[in-house]
């Protein structure tokens, strides 16, 4: 007997804010919602790690465009770090490499986090997915090869200790793009003397989005096709920290066939343009001589209102 036929793949378009739970790869949560939705298009707006749960960014057609968008933005997580173990991971996959008696107090804590606020330099850990010849490091870890990685520099905006329970702690960060927060709980297990690691992470916001908006899988699958079509945000909801461009109906018509059109504003800027109706048409940079450049649009007959 043949298996039932899949129905089509529809045209979907938007962006889910989905709350991705333990364990599960971001290519997998991706797949997963895809499948809830039947959607043509999909893709994620960075990956987030099995270990870690919270806020991920899923886009569906037209807003796959833009999915790049929230790689420059800043990050907010809520950690817990162990105590006592350093791993080779620096998180609670890995291998424990150095057990070391716990003795500090949450003072000593406190004081230790005060120390990784503002601009510092991190070195990358050998297990992500940062390349080095075309290949990422994790696979030269997994080989058992370390190979010198050079600092980057990032920036640690708030840093605030929320739990202290004698061996493990919980702390809140907002941060810059490329903060390894595991690289971070293993460091300031370095300053305290006793090694750590971290043992639970969440991503709570990414730009002007929150987790706190999000949508979980057990709340997707029990929703009705028109009820989770209802959660989806327009394409531009990954734009909120652009500023916003209208035009008139001509200038409108010539920025959607790919034409320049005038408008005074600061060289470089990039914008998020609408017409006169409020619809969306894409994203656009500022020329030097007055001039604004389309970058990626959406098909004007998916424009969102």
């Amino acid at each position: 007997m043949n298996a039932p036929r899949r129905p089509p793949r529809r045209p979907v378009d938007g962006v889910l804010l989905f709350d991705k739970p333990l364990g599960q790869s971001s290519n997998h949560a991706l797949q997963t919602v895809r499948r809830l939705f039947n959607a043509e298009k999909a893709g994620h707006t960075g990956t987030l790690d099995p270990l870690a749960t919270g806020l991920l960014p899923l886009c569906f057609g037209e807003a796959t465009k833009f999915s790049s968008e929230l790689l420059e933005a800043d990050k907010r997580y809520v950690a817990t770090v162990q105590l006592g173990a350093t791993t080779d991971t620096a998180d609670a996959e890995g291998v424990i490499l150095l057990k070391r008696p716990v003795r500090v107090t949450q003072a000593d804590v406190a004081k230790a986090l005060l120390g990784f606020l503002g601009e510092i330099d991190q070195i990358p850990p050998m297990h992500s997915a940062l390349k080095r010849d075309g290949k990422p490091l994790y696979e030269y870890a997994r080989a058992g090869i370390e190979l010198e990685r050079a600092p980057r520099r990032i920036l640690i905006h708030t840093l605030c200790l929320q739990e202290f329970s004698g061996d493990r702690f919980v702390f809140e960060v907002y941060c810059s793009k490329g903060t390894y927060v595991r690289t971070l709980a293993a460091d300031i297990g370095e300053v305290l003397g006793c090694g750590a690691h971290l043992a639970a992470l969440r991503r709570t916001g990414i730009g002007r989005l929150r987790v706190a908006d999000a949508h979980t899988l057990e709340a997707l699958g029990t929703a009705s096709s028109d009820a989770r079509d209802r959660l989806l945000q327009a394409p531009d909801a990954l734009l909120s920290d652009l500023s916003a461009v209208e035009l008139f109906a001509a200038d409108a018509q010539r920025l959607r066939h790919g034409q320049p059109v005038r408008w005074n504003g600061v060289e470089g800027d990039r914008h998020r343009v609408y017409d006169e109706t409020k619809a969306f048409i894409g994203v656009c940079r500022q020329l030097a001589d007055g001039w604004l450049q389309p970058q990626r649009l959406v098909a004007s007959s998916k424009v969102t209102t």
